[in-house]
C-alpha cells in the first residue's frame, strides 16, 4: 500500500499507528540517552519519565499542520539530533548526564584541555555509535506519515497536549510554590531532561547561577585580609590536605565502635591517627554547614562569612597555592557557595557534573586529580578534596564490588525488612568512603609530605539510628543526634611530627562544633592573627568547652535540647547541645 494511500485510510478513521511512529521519533532522540541511564543504573527513573512526557509536545503541529508532517519533523528532528548527540556524546565519555555544570566547565576550559579531553577519553567504538544513532533517527523519520484529524478535533487534540504538558505543570508549580518564578524553574527541572531543553534550561541555569556566584566572588575581593598575620612555618615546604565528607554519621563507622566492619582501611591506620570523637556539626545541610565550617562564622555570629576571609583565603594569604578538586555537583543554584569556595582556589577540577544528585558517581575518581596536585612542583600547596561520601541515594555512592553488607547481621533489631535494603546500601556506602579517604590519606603519606591530613564530614545523616529506628535522611527541625555527629580526624606526616607537638591523646574527647574548624586549622598550619580565637581551637591549650550549639542561627526559638548520650555513646555527658 502506498504511503498516500495509507494517508487517505487515516483520514477516514484515527490513524493510531502513525501516531505511535511519530512520538516513537520525537522521543528516541531523548530516550536513548536516558535508556542508557536506566541500563547502566547511572541514576533514576525520574529523567527517563520526564523526557518521556516531554517528547509527546511535539505532537501539536503534527496533528494540527498534517500535510508538512515530514518537513516539520525533519527540521524538528535535525535540531532533536544535533543535541542528543551531544548528550549521548557526554555520556559516553562520562557516564554522566549533561547538565548546566557541563556547560560551566565548557566555558572555564580553554581550547588546548579541551583538546586535551578528547584525546584522552575519545574512544574508535563511538564513531559507529554515532553513525548508529544517527542511521536509526533516520529510519524513524522514514516510518513518518500525516496524522489526519478532523480541524476542530485536531486543535482539541493539540490543545490538550499542550496543557497537559506545559500548561497544567507549570501552574500546578506557581500555585504550590506561590510565585511564577519559583514554579518555572521546577517546571525547567521538570523539562530539563529531554532535548532540546536540556540544553535550554542548562544554559539558562549556569548564567543565573553565574551571576549569583560572581556576586559573591566581588563580594569576597573586597574582604579585608588578616591582621597581624604570621606564619611560623613561613618559608618551609609543606602540603597540607583538607577533606570533606559528605553525610557521613560517625556512628555507623567501626572506627567509632560500630560493630560491623564498615572503616576497615582505617581501622587498620588507628594508631596513626588522631580520632576526635566528640565533634558535631551545627547545621544538619551542607551548604549551611560549610557557610561556617570554611569561614569564621559560626552559630553565634552567623553573618561573618560576609566579612572575613574564608579558609581558602587564609592559605593563599599565607602563600599557599590552593587546589580544590570536588566531586559534588559542580554548579547548581543550591550549590553557588561552594562553587564561589572552590573558585577562591587557584586551580579546580570539577568531577561530578550529572544533572541531580541521585546519579552513579564515584569518589575514586578525585585519586588521581589528588596526586596530580600532590606532584605539583610549588613547594607550599593546600589541597582540599570535596567528596560526595555517602550522601543519599546510597546504593548510587559505591560500585558493586563494595556490595557487602546484605544481611541482618550487625543490624538493631528495630530496624524493619522493609528498611533493611537502605540501611545496608548506608553501610556499603560507608566502607567505600573508608577505602577513598584511606587512599588518600596513604597516597598523601607516599610522597613525604611535610604536613597533615584532616578529614571530617560536613554532616551525619539518620539512617534509621535514632531510638523509634523510622527516621530517614535529615530534618533541621525534627533532630536527631545522628544528623550532628561527624567524623573528625587528622594524620601528620613524620616531618610535620618532627617539628610540631602532634600528641593530642588529652584532647580526643574535647566537646567541639566544626563551625570553629579554621581556628582548630589555622593552630594546626602555625599560623596566626587578631582574629584566631584559641579558645576555639580544638587541639589549644587555651580551649575552652562551650555550649554546642545546633539549628538555624537565623531563628532564635528553643527546641528542646538533643539526646547527648546519642551524640557520645558509653561516655559521660560533657556539654550540652543547644538547638537554636
Amino acid at each position: 500500500m502506498s504511503w498516500f494511500k495509507r494517508s487517505e485510510q487515516s483520514a477516514n478513521g484515527f490513524d493510531w499507528a502513525g501516531f505511535l511512529w511519530l512520538f516513537l521519533f520525537f522521543w528516541y532522540f531523548s530516550g536513548i540517552t536516558q535508556l542508557l541511564i536506566q541500563l547502566t543504573g547511572t541514576s533514576g527513573f525520574s529523567g527517563f519519565r520526564q523526557a518521556f512526557v516531554m517528547s509527546a509536545i511535539w505532537l501539536a503541529p503534527m496533528l494540527l499542520f498534517p500535510k508538512q508532517t515530514r518537513v516539520m519533523a525533519a527540521v524538528i528532528g535535525v535540531v532533536l539530533w544535533a543535541c542528543s548527540m551531544a548528550s549521548l556524546g557526554y555520556f559516553f565519555i562520562y557516564q554522566q548526564e549533561f547538565s548546566q555544570s557541563v556547560i560551566f566547565i565548557m566555558f572555564e576550559s580553554n581550547v588546548s584541555e579541551a583538546g586535551e579531553y578528547m584525546t584522552q577519553y575519545f574512544a574508535w567504538w563511538m564513531v559507529p555509535a554515532f553513525l548508529a544513532h544517527t542511521a536509526f533517527g533516520y529510519f524513524l523519520w522514514t516510518r513518518l506519515r500525516p496524522v489526519y484529524l478532523p480541524r476542530g478535533k485536531a486543535l482539541i487534540a493539540a490543545t490538550a497536549i499542550l496543557v497537559a504538558v506545559v500548561g497544567y505543570p507549570l501552574v500546578k508549580q506557581t500555585l504550590r510554590t506561590g510565585s511564577f518564578a519559583a514554579g518555572f524553574e521546577k517546571f525547567e527541572t521538570r523539562i530539563e531532561p529531554a532535548v532540546p531543553w536540556q540544553m535550554a534550561v542548562a544554559y539558562h541555569r549556569y548564567l543565573d547561577t553565574l551571576a549569583g556566584m560572581q556576586e559573591m566572588l566581588n563580594s569576597a575581593s573586597t574582604i579585608p585580609p588578616l591582621h597581624n598575620f604570621k606564619d611560623s612555618m613561613a618559608n618551609q615546604p609543606s602540603t597540607l590536605v583538607l577533606v570533606i565528607g559528605e553525610s557521613t554519621n560517625r556512628q555507623r563507622m567501626s572506627l567509632y565502635g560500630y560493630p560491623r566492619k564498615t572503616t576497615p582501611e582505617l581501622d587498620k591506620l588507628k594508631d596513626q591517627l588522631a580520632v576526635f570523637d566528640n565533634v558535631i556539626t551545627p547545621r544538619p545541610y551542607t551548604i549551611e554547614a560549610l557557610q561556617q565550617v570554611l569561614t569564621f562564622a559560626d552559630e553565634d555570629n552567623p553573618d561573618l562569612y560576609l566579612s572575613t576571609p574564608s579558609l581558602v583565603s587564609m592559605m593563599k594569604q599565607a602563600g599557599y597555592k590552593t587546589f580544590w578538586i570536588t566531586n559534588q555537583q559542580t554548579m547548581t543554584k543550591r550549590n553557588t557557595m561552594l562553587t564561589t569556595f572552590s573558585q577562591q582556589a587557584d586551580e579546580q577540577v570539577y568531577l561530578n557534573n550529572n544533572r541531580n544528585q541521585n546519579a552513579a558517581q564515584y569518589d575514586g575518581d578525585v585519586i588521581e586529580p589528588f596526586n596530580k596536585a600532590l606532584a605539583d612542583t610549588a613547594p607550599r600547596k593546600l589541597i582540599v578534596v570535596h567528596l560526595l561520601g555517602t550522601h543519599m541515594s546510597y546504593q548510587y555512592r559505591y560500585p558493586s564490588t563494595f556490595d557487602k553488607f546484605k544481611d541482618r547481621n550487625g543490624v538493631p533489631a528495630g530496624v524493619r525488612d522493609d528498611q533493611l535494603p537502605t540501611y545496608n546500601s548506608y553501610d556499603n556506602a560507608v566502607l567505600y568512603n573508608d577505602f577513598v579517604v584511606s587512599s588518600l590519606i596513604k597516597d598523601y603519606a607516599r610522597t613525604d609530605p611535610n604536613g597533615f591530613l584532616l578529614y571530617l564530614s560536613d554532616h551525619g545523616e539518620d539512617v534509621f539510628d535514632s531510638p523509634g529506628h523510622s527516621t530517614l535522611g535529615r530534618n533541621e527541625s525534627k533532630p536527631t543526634a545522628p544528623m550532628y555527629t561527624i567524623p573528625f580526624m587528622a594524620w601528620a606526616s613524620p616531618k610535620w611530627r618532627e617539628t610540631h607537638d602532634w600528641n593530642f591523646a588529652a584532647d580526643l574527647g574535647r566537646p567541639y562544633s566544626s563551625s570553629h574548624l579554621i581556628h582548630t586549622w589555622a593552630d594546626l598550619a602555625g599560623l596566626s592573627f587578631d582574629e584566631l580565637d584559641h579558645s576555639k581551637s580544638l587541639v589549644s591549650d587555651s580551649f575552652k568547652p562551650r555550649p554546642l550549639m545546633i539549628g538555624n542561627p537565623y531563628e532564635r526559638q528553643q527546641r528542646p535540647l538533643i539526646d547527648f548520650s546519642l551524640i557520645k555513646p558509653k561516655a559521660p555527658v560533657a556539654a550540652e547541645v543547644v538547638l537554636k
